[in-house]
């Protein structure tokens, strides 16, 4: 009954993480610009990844081989969120333009930071 039990969760867990992955990979077909499309690319796939990887763990027969998952899971949550804002900062300084419904404009110099209403913040 158990083992019913766990290949339910590992189930549950795999499907979830592919969903993620999908709705990802929609979001970087769908947004407007790189700012919004570098979201779409680390938010829900890397929770997509650690569904995927937390399901693969619970379905290998070793223990140990749990350990290895949980450092991949690890090593995801601290690296893609710092790799999209290095990649985001560069793309701001580099001049890339961002979409003409971009509210706000934090990084914003010559105005200070306003947003699209003229608005101080």
């Amino acid at each position: 009954m158990l083992d019913v039990l766990v290949q339910i969760v590992v189930a549950l867990l795999v499907l979830s993480g592919c969903l993620l992955a999908l709705i990802a990979a929609v979001g970087l077909h769908r947004f407007p610009d790189l700012f919004c499309r570098m979201h779409a690319a680390t938010k829900p796939a890397t929770l997509g990844l650690v569904c995927i990887a937390l399901g693969v763990g619970l379905a290998l027969p070793i223990r140990e081989s749990f350990v290895k998952v949980l450092l991949v899971v690890v090593l995801q949550f601290l690296t893609a969120p710092v790799a999209a804002h290095m990649v985001g900062r560069a793309a701001y300084t580099s001049g890339i333009e961002m979409s003409d419904t971009t509210v706000m404009d934090e990084l914003g110099r010559d105005e200070g930071t306003r947003n699209r209403y003229g608005a101080t913040r």
